[in-house]
């Protein structure tokens, strides 16, 4: 029903109308408390080097205007990074004294095919002509700074392919990494072992406290490391239509069925207005009745509400169903008619060929070939139609090959003409070629749907003045009381809910289930927002937020609450393996298991890369290291391994022939390791010395 994606849009229309007012809202907000009146001048600092806040202004702000559909955080977040990442690198360029000339400039300008692929700078054998680039833009000074620019970015660009070029020359394997590599792949160790599993203890057996994971994140800081961050508790007052509300929109709706009798004041007189079951003009009324405005598109069956669907596509022209309830709106619909075929399914083979824009070509083909190549498949499904499938997997240059060439249903004009034409010009299971500017189609015209026009009258469930005014004061008593009662005890008692906590950082948007609330995120870091510090929000087609700073950490770590899923198993292992290695007594593996309660097991050909121990076990590659560096018939010490505690036994060694030369080693290393050089860039930032202060200028 086109009514319903309209009630979507519409509401879409205005969240983000209220959204970009809001925006402002703050932003003058910001402006009159003085926020962007700071101390200092620049936004953060890399390694020292400020970054002035009107240069990284305007580049937020020249990216917003881009037209990606990004919001103001995410377009400051985006230039962030790539200010600290070109920060960085350049100062990696001035350390190694990295220079570029002209021609290393003129190579990565080539590269853009706006340039390199320019008819105007191409000579008659059509490859680029530097004279011709250069004089272009003799002959067009206003372009010079464009020129300008780019050859700015072309010389970092260079910089960095040398850049890159010397880290990946650095990436080197010695023969003796190929050789340990041969030998962790082929030297076998057969051994008896005793395992105590951490799983023969129960978790509840086992406590971590909240200072054992502080302490744990200390020591391994750089896995831990995190932005300052708050925890914020909410509760959610929505402002929703009581029953009450929703009941008279009902009764409201159902009296547009029948006629009214309204009273005329310039004749004195009585009219009778007919209602919606006989209204001469149904799309005159809808306008006039209706929050959503008429529209006129054809709807197929599985496109309208699921719960009344039937009873809707089955309208005969002229009748009317409702009252029924859709979303948010109570709807009335009258049936205009139906229509075949207004949507349709249809599965296609694309041969493309040189020139036509298509990304996935499968080989580079002139016109002619590919026009031969349709021909000859339109041939084969013709003559076996069963075919058509593996045909579009096999063949097609379209990114549908993958299914099997299908492009499910679509509308009237949805695609090129020539495509269009022929799918609604022809019956199901008719198989035809076309041509469009993307090359030649094989199309099966696979199902069509019908369609019903109705005409809908939506009125919008909403909270009343009376309902609203009474959530409103709600809000603002459970505001007052909460900042001095306990917040969760509060809510209980006015039989409101608390919403799972927030973890944010400062320059975060997105607010628990709540999606993007940078409004109540920025709060949460000023200055005058302690912990219990509590607020009241309006959010927009929402309700009242009415939010508490639960906790402030600023201790570089991420908050324990994050960390525990992670950390709290690793330190439950260690205790459940300090239980177990103290019950580990006993000279023989057999005294052993008799301590642990477990059998003695055996472990047979296993090597270091493939360490996996009988039974289900899982990799344990310190506890097979362990047995191939023991002597035969030796017992080791408890093992702490991945899984369990362990003590083994070698009952032999089978070492691999010597080899004279490790080569296939390692090449195989260095295939491990090719992608070594992307590692540079997060390797710099972890070692930098990064300042942000986006938030104190309302980034």
């Amino acid at each position: 029903m086109a009514v319903l994606a309209k009630i979507r849009q519409r509401s879409a229309l205005l969240i983000a109308a209220i959204a970009i007012a809001l925006f402002a809202f703050i932003i003058q907000d910001l402006i009159g408390k003085g926020g962007l009146g700071q101390n200092t001048k620049d936004v953060g600092s890399i390694n020292d080097k400020d970054i002035a806040f009107e240069d990284f202004r305007l580049k937020v702000s020249n990216l917003e205007k881009s037209g990606q559909g990004i919001t103001p955080t995410q377009a400051a977040n985006r230039v962030w990074e790539q200010e600290v990442t070109l920060a960085l690198l350049m100062g990696e360029f001035d350390k190694l004294g990295l220079r570029v000339g002209e021609k290393h400039i003129v190579e990565v300008l080539k590269a853009d095919q706006n340039i390199g692929n320019n008819p105007m700078f191409l000579n008659a054998a059509g490859l680029f002509d530097l004279g011709k680039f250069k004089d272009f833009f003799k002959s067009n000074p206003e372009q010079a700074q464009f020129l300008k620019d780019r050859e700015k970015d072309a010389e970092i660009n260079a910089k960095y392919q040398i850049y890159n070029t010397l880290i990946k020359s650095a990436l080197y394997t010695t023969e003796a990494e190929g050789k340990f590599k041969y030998e962790a792949e082929s030297n076998k160790v057969n051994f008896a072992y005793v395992a105590g599993l951490f799983s023969t203890i129960k978790d509840s057996d086992v406590k971590v406290t909240d200072a054992e994971i502080t302490e744990y994140m200390k020591k391994n800081e750089k896995k831990f490391k995190a932005e300052e961050s708050r925890e914020i508790s909410y509760v959610l007052i929505e402002d929703k239509a009581s029953a009450q509300d929703e009941a008279e929109v009902k009764n409201k709706i159902t009296s547009l069925l029948s006629g009214s009798v309204v009273y005329n004041p310039a004749t004195g007189k009585n009219d009778t207005v007919p209602g919606f079951k006989n209204a001469k003009n149904a799309i005159d009324f809808v306008n006039a009745n209706s929050d959503v405005p008429y529209d006129s598109t054809y709807i197929a069956k599985k496109d309208l509400p699921a719960v009344d669907a039937d009873r809707l596509f089955s309208l005969p022209a002229g009748a009317v169903y409702g009252p029924y309830k859709f979303g948010n709106y109570y709807c009335l619909s009258k049936s205009l008619g139906f229509k075949s075929g207004v949507n349709a399914k249809a599965s296609h083979i694309l041969i493309s060929y040189e020139g036509t824009q298509v990304p996935n070509k499968r080989e580079v083909r002139t016109k002619e070939e590919a026009k031969a190549k349709a021909e000859s498949i339109l041939a084969q499904v013709t003559a076996n139609p069963d075919s058509f499938l593996m045909l579009a997997f096999t063949a097609s240059d379209d990114s549908s090959a993958q299914q099997g060439g299908d492009l499910g249903y679509f509308g009237p004009n949805a695609m090129v003409k020539p495509f269009n034409d022929f799918v609604f010009g022809n019956g199901i299971g008719k198989v035809g070629l076309v041509e469009t500017p993307f090359g030649f189609h094989i199309i099966k015209i696979t199902d069509k749907q019908d369609g019903i026009r109705l005409a809908t009258v939506a009125q919008r469930i909403e909270a009343s003045e009376a309902t609203s005014d009474k959530l409103f004061a709600q809000a603002t008593q459970f505001e007052m009381e909460a900042a001095a009662k306990d917040f969760d005890k509060l809510a209980k008692d006015m039989k409101l809910t608390v919403a799972p906590v927030v973890t944010a950082k400062a320059l975060d948007e997105n607010f628990g289930s709540l999606g993007n609330q940078r409004a109540i995120i920025r709060w949460a870091f000023e200055d005058d927002s302690k912990v219990g510090t509590v607020k009241r929000f309006e959010v927009a087609n929402v309700g009242h937020v009415i939010a508490k700073v639960k906790s402030i950490d600023n201790s570089g770590l991420v908050a324990v609450s994050l960390a525990r899923p992670y950390v709290e198993p690793i330190l439950k292992n260690k205790k459940k393996a300090e239980m177990i290695k103290a019950k580990m007594t006993g000279s023989s593996l057999e005294a052993i298991a008799k301590t642990v309660g477990a059998p003695v097991q055996q472990a047979t050909g296993l090597t270091l890369e493939n360490a996996i121990l009988p039974g289900g076990v899982g990799q344990e590659a310190k506890v097979v290291g362990n047995a191939l560096a023991l002597a035969a018939n030796k017992i080791s010490a408890p093992i702490e391994g991945n899984t369990g505690v362990y003590v083994v036994k070698n009952i032999s060694t089978v070492k691999a022939p010597a080899l004279k030369n490790h080569a296939a080693y390692v090449t195989k290393l260095k295939t491990q390791s090719s992608g070594d050089s992307n590692r540079a860039i997060p390797a710099l930032k972890a070692a930098a010395t990064i300042e942000d202060h986006r938030s104190q200028f309302g980034f």
